[in-house]
């Protein structure tokens, strides 16, 4: 990939070219052996033509089909919504064994990073101790918990609850003999933090979304950032505390963490119900905050991939990075899972042919198929998946931001297929079916293991997650420039200063095992950006 001028033509095959700067019409563009003058302006990241369209000829990007020609434009003309559809090939299984001469790692097989050992052998970036509902009926409750435990931390009240905990957090007096007064312990929990979830789900919905439901929060519980749980539940609900309790059980999570369970209807007052929890929890919470960081080798991450926001720049600089990044860690044992399935859609006979067994493909496009078709007949297909700020910087199909996106996941073998909710427990890429919404597919990550998160934007996006750092990584340094209180890495030196892929992801690696060892604080922890929306994949009754 030659970025030494101002347009870049991805891959031989294509019959495309992307513009590196604004370019003019008029402008002269030299590609290989050809030459020819672009006949409109094309704006920075958007793409042109370099050969003549006509209605029905297929359209290449990244040595893939990314769409199909509507009508009739000539060589150096802008590719829009107008000229270009979505089309992708039809895939029905592998066609080709996958071969990958996997990156020197050298340089940081011995790297190690500072993390919280669990005793089922999985190794924490982060000591978080997380309450959360099994029903929104419970999300005052854990609102008004969230309250007390913020005051406590920060700035200490006297509510008769608040001063419960105050007493538990400060213990007694202690004498100051020099200056001959009594003043409060200082609080000493540096190595844990405590953090809360709501949600709307739980009950009114289907069996199923209940199900689903508890998977996903026993994927919280059991994800190696989180040392213990306080689980919330009113009593009637569709996800009943055993549903949960399976749920865990599934993932043999038994007595490895704590998890403390009250039902309200079984309790009396508000006030008793969480003085209750305040005393019990804080117990285990002060157990929690005696762990302490040791070294881990590199293998014990599990990096979840992720964009959103994404721009014309996306599979050109950060996405490549992170695939760099993926291939590292899965050359050195670690795991990462690649998301998001409906911007997979195009790009799917690479991932086949990138899946260890014929059965791991298959289940990919089975699982692909499925969620195309429930998207189908709400008239929603995935070529609808592109948003008016994908198009606007020139994502204009996608097929075409799929195959940006899939850079993610570099190109190691795929090891594993998940749906969602699933648990990744294999070394390698594992592929796990969420929606392309940023939330939405991050919260399913963290439920599945991951214990940092990259995630790459082109427009700027604040997501972040309760209990796994989530990096942000701008495609381009304007953004960074411009949005720096939520920016983290910036990959679009890769344009702006000319540097390689190599030297980039060098970096940014560095940076990874700073957040890994706390070392480094994410902009959105900074900013406290804690969002969690489970996927609620059937309807409400």
């Amino acid at each position: 990939m030659n970025l030494e001028s101002s347009i870049l033509k991805i891959n031989p095959k294509d019959n495309v070219a992307v513009a590196l700067d604004n370019l003019n019409k008029g402008y002269e563009v030299q590609l290989y052996n050809s030459s020819f003058k672009l006949v409109d302006e094309i704006a920075l990241k958007h793409k042109f033509a370099c050969i003549d369209f006509k209605p029905g000829d297929p359209v290449y990007m990244y040595g893939i089909l990314i769409g199909e020609a509507t009508k009739h434009f000539p060589k150096g003309g802008l590719l829009t919504i107008e000229n270009v559809r979505h089309k992708t090939q039809k895939v029905k299984g592998k066609t080709a064994p996958w071969s990958w001469i996997p990156p020197h790692t050298t340089k940081w097989c011995n790297r190690t990073f500072e993390g919280y050992h669990r005793s089922d052998g999985q190794v924490g970036t982060d000591n978080i101790w997380l309450f959360l509902p099994l029903v929104f009926c419970e999300n005052r409750n854990i609102e008004t918990l969230k309250n007390i435990f913020d005051k406590e931390f920060n700035a200490p009240k006297k509510e008769p609850l608040q001063e419960l905990l105050s007493q538990l957090v400060h213990g007694d007096k202690i004498k100051d003999t020099e200056n001959k007064k009594t003043k409060p312990k200082k609080n000493q929990f540096d190595n844990i933090k405590v953090r809360f979830l709501t949600h709307q789900g739980g009950c009114g919905g289907t069996r199923n979304d209940a199900k689903s439901l508890a998977r996903l929060l026993a994927g919280y519980v059991n994800n190696p950032n989180v040392a213990g749980a306080t689980v919330l539940s009113l009593g009637c609900q569709n996800l009943e505390v055993k549903l949960f309790k399976e749920a865990l059980s599934t993932l043999k999570l038994g007595n490895e963490k704590p998890v403390l369970i009250f039902d309200q209807q079984a309790e009396g007052t508000v006030d008793a119900f969480l003085s209750k929890i305040i005393t019990k929890s804080f117990r285990e919470i002060k157990k929690a905050s005696s762990l302490k960081r040791k070294s881990a080798p590199l293998s014990k991450l599990t990096i979840g991939l992720e964009c959103g926001g994404s721009d014309g720049f996306s599979g050109i600089t950060a996405n490549p990075t992170l695939g760099l990044i993926s291939d590292i860690v899965s050359g050195l044992g670690g795991k990462s899972i690649l998301a998001e399935f409906p911007e997979l859609a195009g790009v799917e006979q690479e991932l086949v042919n990138r899946c260890i067994s014929e059965a791991l493909g298959i289940k990919f496009l089975n699982l692909m198929n499925e969620y195309e078709k429930k998207a189908e007949k709400v008239d929603s297909g995935f070529d609808m998946n592109p948003s008016p700020g994908n198009i606007k910087d020139g994502l204009i199909t996608d097929a075409m931001k799929s195959a940006g996106a899939a850079k993610k996941s570099g190109n190691a073998p795929i090891t594993d297929v998940l749906n969602y909710t699933e648990y990744a427990k294999k070394a390698g890429v594992s592929l796990l079916c969420t929606p392309g919404n940023d939330v939405e597919s991050t919260t399913a990550l963290a439920g599945s293991g991951a214990n940092i998160i990259l995630f790459t934007t082109g427009l700027g996006t604040p997501t972040g997650n309760p209990i796994t750092p989530v990096i942000k990584i701008s495609t381009n340094s304007i953004l960074k420039l411009k949005m720096r209180d939520i920016i983290d890495f910036d990959c679009g030196t890769i344009i702006s200063e000319k540097r390689n892929i190599k030297e980039v992801g060098d970096e940014l690696l560095e940076y990874i095992i700073a957040v890994a060892s706390g070392q480094k604080t994410t902009k959105a922890a900074q900013l406290e950006q804690h969002d969690f929306i489970p996927w609620k994949q059937d309807i409400s009754l």
